[in-house]
């Protein structure tokens, strides 16, 4: 065991640690949703994954993304895989650089079957879903975090196999700025509800 699973057996039950341990789940997009949810599903026990990305560190993304200023100009999938490496040292974590088309989604993220769509672009992010719920996956998405203050997060389950967060409505842009607090509550609200398909229903809240 590691310090870290060594800490979550006081709050996880053995068969909960083992699901986490076993559950292979898929990022696209390593930025402030995805490098965020990485870091939680890894500190709740998740030893299995793969995270996509092209795009290297640069200083706009380190007001709300799991990256130091000493990693600028690295790759995001390897700063993001070093540094969930250092809390998890047993995790399996495959970093592809390589951007998401609707021919390499099945490839890229192969023998997963819970991805998460951490996209930027609208077009992206629709194109990744549907390619995901093609392979058959769960899949978690996200749509509107700007700003600071505004309207409340939400979670929609849309059928079985998706899960839609954020508040809908405040598409980041130069009136709505990406900032941490907001971005982090969309990528923890996708980490719960990754969790939630992989454990079922908190015991505390049946």
């Amino acid at each position: 065991m590691s310090i870290l699973s060594d800490g979550l057996a006081r709050y996880l039950e053995h068969d909960h640690l083992e699901r986490m341990a076993v559950a292979r789940v898929g990022i696209a997009g390593a930025g402030g949703l995805g490098s965020n949810c990485a870091a939680m599903l890894v500190r709740s026990g998740l030893r299995r994954l793969v995270v996509a990305d092209r795009d290297v560190v640069e200083p706009s993304n380190l007001n709300r993304q799991q990256y130091q200023p000493f990693h600028l100009g690295k790759s995001k999938v390897d700063a993001l895989a070093e540094s969930l490496r250092i809390i998890e040292p047993r995790l399996v974590v495959t970093a592809r650089r390589v951007e998401l088309t609707p021919t390499n989604v099945a490839d890229v993220f192969a023998g997963c079957d819970i991805l998460v769509e951490a996209l930027d672009d609208p077009e992206a992010k629709r194109m990744f879903v549907e390619a995901a719920l093609e392979m058959g996956a769960f899949v978690v998405s996200a749509s509107g975090m700007g700003g600071w203050g505004g309207p409340a997060m939400q979670m929609r389950r849309m059928g079985d196999r998706m899960v839609l967060v954020g508040d809908f409505t405040s598409e980041v842009g130069h009136d709505l700025p990406p900032l941490a607090p907001r971005v982090t509550m969309a990528a923890a609200m996708q980490a719960d509800a990754v969790l939630h398909h992989i454990l079922g229903p908190c015991p505390g809240f049946v």
